[in-house]
């Protein structure tokens, strides 16, 4: 396939090949942007507008450690809480990571209401700017069962800051899909989007869709689509594809593609065959440890890696086992906040609070001590 600009992760429509140098004008635009802390329909508008006359401000993708960020809410009335989403978003921004995802999995997205998923990602995008990461990229998850409001999806996750949209394949009709349902889902989607697209594989969330490589490789020629992860942890495929691309790694530019691995528990193994790093649940616990995983590799210390790859596999599979539920239980555990999830998800017992922490334990001792 044909080479991409060097470089990493450009956005597409959005000047890719030249440095963005915003005017006063347009810095000032897309800062009054940022700060705005409440929605209305007047002014996303006003949002858009401005955004693409300013250009938007170029925050590019770099290999590295991406974290789903944790929606939080009120104990008594379960609405969200902005002071903890924020507080956690500068937090992992402060460890090192490349860049957050909001709307994910681990964000509850399926509870959320197009409102709220727009509040957690504005709230999210503001802490970043409001701490000093004005650099920090936010992924915004945009998938939804029709091509209509999945494009819907990326426009708010663009004027509520977000800088590029994580889409998963729609899976409701699955059985009434034709062999080119996906890829015109993709491309349409791509076509549409204000932000680059990164495409999101993950079977377990969408009635067993597993995209092949050779799907996601044509996809991949798109200009609008940046990347993928691969949740499906088959890292056969994620070569495949990240040798087809010719993706960045952590030592090599590459395409500027973006072939991210979607568990903590395979970092080691996403690097070995060309990938660029990895999104993980496990970085909203333990996002030094990650991030320490690729700079060993980095810096050819293989056997070292090894060993913490250990560490931190065992503490994901106590993520994988635990979902969301455990995760926020050990962060309410070792961190002093999580909460709990929305129902009907249910509130863990103590007997299950003490499990989880167990299955923690050794990973967080760790993660300390690299503090």
């Amino acid at each position: 396939m044909a080479r991409r600009s060097k470089n990493p992760s450009p956005r597409s429509t959005f000047h890719q090949d030249l440095p963005f140098n915003p005017t006063p004008r347009s810095r000032s635009i897309v800062e009054s942007i940022y700060s705005q802390s409440q929605y209305s329909e007047s002014s996303e508008s006003t949002a858009a507008s401005s955004v693409d006359d300013a250009h938007r401000i170029l925050r590019s993708l770099r290999p590295g450690v991406y974290v789903p960020t944790v929606t939080f809410f009120q104990a008594d009335t379960e609405d969200l809480d902005l002071e903890t989403i924020g507080k956690h978003a500068v937090r992992l921004a402060k460890a090192g990571v490349a860049g957050l995802t909001t709307q994910g999995s681990n964000g509850e997205a399926v509870h959320l209401t197009h409102q709220e998923r727009k509040l957690v990602t504005r709230t999210t995008r503001n802490a970043l700017d409001n701490a000093g990461f004005h650099h920090l990229p936010v992924m915004v998850g945009c998938g939804s069962q029709s091509t209509r409001e999945t494009m819907e999806l990326c426009r708010e996750a663009m004027t509520s800051g977000g800088d590029y949209a994580l889409v998963l394949p729609p899976s409701y009709y699955k059985a009434m899909y034709k062999a080119e349902s996906l890829v015109e889902f993709f491309e349409e989607v791509a076509d549409a989007s204000p932000i680059p697209i990164l495409i999101y594989n993950y079977p377990g969330a969408v009635s067993g869709i597993d995209i092949d490589s050779d799907v996601i490789t044509k996809l991949a020629k798109h200009p609008n689509i940046v990347g993928c992860k691969l949740t499906c942890g088959n890292t056969g495929k994620l070569g495949r594809i990240a040798s087809a691309v010719d993706a960045v790694t952590p030592s090599e530019d590459g395409s500027g593609f973006m072939c991210m691995g979607g568990s903590a528990d395979f970092t080691l193994q996403t690097l070995v065959v060309g990938g660029s790093g990895v999104v993980c649940g496990l970085g909203n616990i333990a996002p030094q440890a990650c991030i320490k995983v690729i700079d060993l590799y980095k810096t050819g210390k293989l056997d070292e890696a090894k060993k913490l790859q250990a560490v931190v596999a065992r503490g994901d599979w106590a993520a994988i086992s635990g979902g969301i539920v455990g995760t926020k239980s050990a962060l309410q555990t070792f961190y002093g906040y999580g909460g709990f999830a929305r129902k009907p998800l249910p509130r863990p017992s103590q007997q299950e609070n003490a499990i989880y922490a167990s299955g923690f334990k050794e990973l967080v001792e760790l993660e300390k001590s690299l503090s």
